[in-house]
C-alpha cells in the first residue's frame, strides 16, 4: 500500500471517528413549552415557571391591585427587601431562580420598588450600598432607611416511592411581612412529579 494511500485511510478514519463522537447541535425551545425537559428528582425550569406564577399572581391581584401596600418610597412606591429563602430539599438550588421572577413582576407594576442594599447575606449590590451610606450620612434630607415589607420563603421537598414508581413533591411558601414583622399575606404552591425508577437518579 503506498503512501498516499495508507494516508486517505488514515484521514477518512479520523474524520468518521471524529463525526461519532461530535455532539448534536442543540436546539432552542421555550422555556414555558412542554418541550422542556423534566426530572423527577431534582426542580426543573417548569417546577420554577409554575411557581413563581402561582406567587406573582396571587401577590398582585392580593396586594398590589387591591391597593393594600403601604408606601414610604419614591414616587408613592411600597419599598420591597428580599429576606431569607430556605431550601430545605436535597438538592443545591439558586432560590434566584424564583425570587427574581417574583421581585421583575412586582417592579413591572410601577408600585414597589426593591431595596438591594439590604439582605440577610449582605447587600445584592455592595456598590450601591455604599452609595446609599454615603447620601445618609452627607445629606440632610431624610432618607428610608428600612423597606416597607420583606418578602421570605421556604421549599420543601418529599420523596415517596412504590415498586419502581417514585414521585417528588416540591411546596414553594412564600410570606410578606411588614416592618413591623406582620405577614400580610402568604401563598404555597404544591407540585408532584412522578417516573419510572429507571429514568430517574434516586
Amino acid at each position: 500500500m503506498n503512501r498516499l494511500l495508507s494516508t486517505s485511510l488514515v484521514a477518512a478514519a479520523s474524520a468518521a471517528l471524529f463525526a461519532g463522537c461530535a455532539t448534536p447541535q442543540a436546539t432552542y425551545v421555550d422555556p414555558n413549552s412542554n418541550r422542556t425537559l423534566s426530572n423527577v428528582g431534582q426542580i426543573n425550569i417548569q417546577d420554577w415557571n409554575m411557581a413563581s406564577e402561582a406567587m406573582i399572581n396571587s401577590l398582585i391581584e392580593k396586594q398590589v391591585n387591591a391597593g393594600k401596600l403601604k408606601a414610604s418610597g419614591p414616587d408613592g412606591k411600597s419599598i420591597l427587601a428580599i429576606s431569607r429563602i430556605v431550601n430545605s430539599t436535597g438538592a443545591q438550588i439558586d432560590t434566584d431562580m424564583i425570587v427574581k421572577k417574583i421581585r421583575v413582576a412586582l417592579l413591572g407594576t410601577g408600585k414597589v420598588v426593591a431595596d438591594i442594599t439590604a439582605g440577610l447575606g449582605g447587600a445584592e449590590d455592595p456598590l450601591a450600598a455604599e452609595a446609599k451610606r454615603e447620601q445618609e450620612f452627607l445629606s440632610t434630607k431624610k432618607v428610608a432607611t428600612r423597606p416597607d415589607y420583606t418578602l421570605s420563603g421556604k421549599i420543601i421537598e418529599n420523596r415517596a416511592a412504590q415498586g419502581n414508581l417514585r414521585e417528588s413533591t416540591y411546596v414553594f411558601q412564600m410570606s410578606l411581612a411588614t416592618s413591623d414583622g406582620l405577614a400580610v399575606w402568604e401563598e404555597e404552591k404544591t407540585i408532584s412529579k412522578q417516573g419510572k425508577k429507571s429514568a430517574v437518579s434516586w
